[in-house]
């Protein structure tokens, strides 16, 4: 599978887990964040190639699917992502819910010393 693929994969299901979420269907949620976590495995499985693919995601049109690229990507392109975070964090205009907070967890968890989605 293509670099893009994954990449498309990965934000179509953030889309789509958030939108089960707020429906109130944590079966279908679950189901998508599975989807999206093979799809950031097999990016991160490429290195920094992967993780270059992946960071395109921080500019998304989508806060939610910025978010968790951002999530997945403190590590590698740490200012970048921290911005999306703290920008998120604020909770301001139109942001999917629960966006806010998960935003506020990752910076807090990276701070503490606890975050490891992409340990190197």
């Amino acid at each position: 599978m293509k670099l893009e693929d994954l990449v498309a994969q990965f934000a179509r299901n953030v889309v789509a887990q958030n939108q089960a979420i707020f429906r109130g269907d944590a079966k279908t949620g679950n189901k998508h964040a599975r989807k999206y976590g093979a799809a950031v495995d097999k990016l991160l499985a490429h290195g920094n190639v992967g993780r270059d693919a992946l960071a395109v995601l921080l500019k998304h049109e989508r806060m939610d699917v910025r978010v968790m690229a951002a999530a997945h990507l403190l590590r590698y392109r740490t200012a970048e992502a921290k911005a999306v975070l703290e920008e998120a964090a604020k909770g301001q205009g139109l942001v999917p819910f629960g966006v806010p907070f998960g935003a506020q967890q990752a910076l807090k968890r990276r701070e503490a010393g606890t975050w490891a989605l992409d340990p190197g």
